[in-house]
């Protein structure tokens, strides 16, 4: 079930292509009854990505990407507003004047 997965936990996921990249679980969130992972892939430089949980008729899991793109832009917002609520913009910018 998706409430197994904790925040840090590291996934091994496969593109359309066939291609194995490791990815941190960084958030989740729950939206009109669906849950959606934001993670980041391990070692790179990248922004996360969101996936969608997804349970077949046999009860497993899988993580797919979101192509309804008004279901996409609130998740991306729920995200946005939850990983980086805590950073204080304004304190980033006054440290890096006082270099």
């Amino acid at each position: 079930m998706a409430d197994e997965f904790k925040e840090g936990e590291f996934f091994t996921l496969t593109d359309e292509d066939g291609v194995e990249s490791e990815y941190e679980l960084i958030g989740t969130c729950e939206l009109d009854g669906n849950e959606y992972y934001a993670l980041v892939p391990v070692g790179e430089d990248e922004e996360y990505v969101i996936l969608k949980v997804v349970i077949d008729e046999d009860g497993e899991q899988s993580l797919e990407t979101i192509d309804d793109d008004d279901e996409f832009d609130k998740v991306a917002d729920i995200f946005e507003d939850e990983l980086f609520a805590e950073f204080d913009y304004d304190d980033e910018r006054a440290e890096e004047g006082n270099e």
